[in-house]
């Protein structure tokens, strides 16, 4: 008897000579949907921020803290999320996450207060993004040949950058003109036509072994992913070593020798994910099937791979968050004027990601990869030297198009490198390895680029009021001010903002302005150098990178069965 969802079922890899059309491109076509709901969903909520502070009559860092529920979400559930294709077929766990994640969508969209907001977005659709974006990469894996498969991937990464670009525009727009509330409808639709796609998915297994959910890996993989994330998140707020300001749990001060709570989670967390490693190795050596293989992580290849993705994921969280608050904050343009500012780099992104896979047979992927880095750093370099209050978008698209073009020849190599050095059987866990690292990736990005920044900025404002005032003062005095800054800066409305500037005359308006036009200015030079640097620790990092996809681990040694060499029971399945 030939099992449910057997990989020798007609519409697994093994037939992939045999469809055409729609069935050949409709996995692509759903992961690519996938991709993008994803990508545009937290870019909707940031710019929908103040609309919904306004309509629930609630404070900006509690919609803050759902969007940091949201990335913690995601961040604690990928690992397990992503080995669900190993243990149930692929396209029962895509059909059944995009029906959870429309559930989610529903109650964002009708959410009448904040509890339901944060149960619906942050909760339920948090943990289907997290299941969500590990499949993807397993469905093209699973679902291709090694060509196809490249410029598949090529594709999500554009589909990825596109949806992060679009997501400030489509959310301002909406914000704008019609409710906030219509961007979770959007998203509705979207999901719609997905779970259409989803029937020319293949139903098979990635292996045909038995696999019981690892229930003490998958604690600790979410508890220390979970907990590191946290001190990410804590890292802009209250420091990254030394207490910035007292940290209350429970009306109980936690600053143990004047240190912040972040290094305590960020120690916790990595401490808790070196004991899950422990304890995977534990297993295997028992005889039992482990949440992530230990030859996985221990596969040189496909670490030197994550290492590069996730500084990678570093790097453009940082560029993804300087550049719509430079545009906003110093240029004065709105959200949708910022998104069309992204845009060359989001069509670049898509459009050399996608056509430039085949270019491996001139150079090889490791070429392309770091020529790519280089002109990721090359357009930092000319957005550095353009940084001015005179600025334009126009001036900008040269740069953001190199920025693009860069992280276009980069992840149309970088992902299918990393996931062709494991056989397909383990394609799943190994997704969830590279997902999981690359959101921890984007956390730290955002909380290291983004304190960078704001700290520069608001400790220019301080220091260009006190130039102007002739004052002088002692350096804590100086911390005081710019955390009194910060403080008042996170908690005003535009009713309070209003009220203080009726107050001034024109001419200490007009100094005020120019302080903070100059402060923003120079921080935002500083974060692109910032960026620049991380670049070239990304460059250093991509020269572990094998030169080469080798034949034997890109997958295509083993059409006949997506376990490929590892099984040794595919045979047998399809004989019963």
């Amino acid at each position: 008897m030939v099992p449910e969802e057997s990989p020798s079922s007609e519409n697994t890899l093994a037939s992939e000579g045999s469809r055409t059309g729609m069935q050949y491109w409709g996995p692509a076509i759903v992961v690519s949907l996938a991709m993008f709901i994803v990508a545009i969903n937290s870019a909707l909520m940031n710019v929908a921020i103040p609309a919904i502070v306004e309509e629930f009559d609630t404070t900006v860092p509690v919609i803050q803290g759902a969007i940091s529920f949201y990335s913690l979400m995601i961040a604690a559930l990928i690992l397990p999320g992503g080995a669900l294709p190993s243990r149930y077929g692929i396209r029962r766990v895509m059909t059944v996450t995009l029906l959870v994640y429309t559930v989610g969508t529903l109650l964002a969209a009708l959410s009448w207060n904040i509890v339901t907001l944060y149960i619906g977005w942050s909760l339920t659709m948090g943990a289907a993004a997290a299941v969500l974006l590990p499949l993807t990469y397993t469905v093209i894996m699973f679902s291709y040949e090694r060509d196809t498969q490249a410029k598949a991937l090529g594709l999500l990464a554009g589909v990825s950058a596109t949806g992060a670009a679009a997501g400030p525009i489509l959310g301002g727009a909406l914000t704008t003109y019609v409710s906030w509330r219509w961007g979770f409808a959007l998203q509705l639709i979207i999901v719609g036509i997905a779970l259409f796609f989803v029937q020319y998915v293949s139903p098979g297994r990635l292996t045909e072994t038995h696999r019981s959910l690892d229930v003490g890996g998958s604690v600790l993989s979410i508890v220390g992913a979970a907990t590191f994330v946290t001190g990410l998140l804590l890292s802009g707020k209250y420091g990254w070593l030394l207490a910035r300001r007292p940290f209350f749990v429970g009306g109980v001060q936690f600053n143990p020798f004047g240190t912040s709570p972040a290094i305590w989670f960020l120690g916790g967390g990595l401490l808790t994910l070196a004991a899950f490693a422990q304890y995977e190795r534990r297993i295997e050596r028992a005889g039992r099937l482990p949440l992530v293989p230990l030859h996985v992580l221990t596969n040189g290849r496909f670490i030197s791979g994550v290492a590069t993705y996730t500084i990678r994921s570093v790097v453009m969280a940082g560029f993804m968050f300087v550049i719509p608050v430079y545009l906003q904050a110093t240029l004065g343009h709105t959200a949708f004027e910022a998104g069309l500012a992204m845009l060359p780099y989001s069509l670049a992104t898509l459009l050399v990601a996608t056509f430039t896979t085949g270019w491996r047979a001139y150079l090889t992927p490791k070429t392309l990869i770091q020529v790519g880095i280089v002109l990721m750093g090359l357009g930092l370099v000319l957005l550095y030297e353009q940084t001015s209050p005179e600025q334009t978008i126009r001036g900008m698209v040269v740069p953001m198009a190199f920025v693009g073009i860069g992280l276009g020849l980069m992840m149309g190599q970088i992902v299918n490198m990393t996931l062709s050095a494991v056989p397909t059987a383990n394609a799943a866990e190994a997704s969830g390895v590279l997902n999981s690292s690359s959101s921890m990736g984007f956390a730290l990005g955002t909380a290291a680029v983004g304190s960078y920044l704001l700290g520069q900025f608001y400790g220019g404002v301080v220091d260009g009021v006190l130039r102007v005032e002739h004052v002088a003062v002692s350096a804590e005095q100086r911390r005081e001010l710019v955390l009194a800054l910060e403080d008042a800066a996170e908690t005003a409305t535009e009713a309070t903002r209003q009220d203080f500037l009726n107050r001034l005359t024109p001419a200490e308006r007009q100094l005020l302005e120019g302080i903070f036009e100059a402060a923003m200015v120079d921080a935002q030079q500083s974060a692109l150098l910032f960026l620049a640097l991380l670049v070239l620790l990304l460059l250093i990092t991509s020269t572990f990178l094998p030169r080469q996809i080798s034949e034997a681990d890109d997958g295509t040694e083993h059409p006949e069965s997506p376990q490929g060499p590892t099984s040794d029971t595919s045979e047998t399945a399809v004989e019963d």
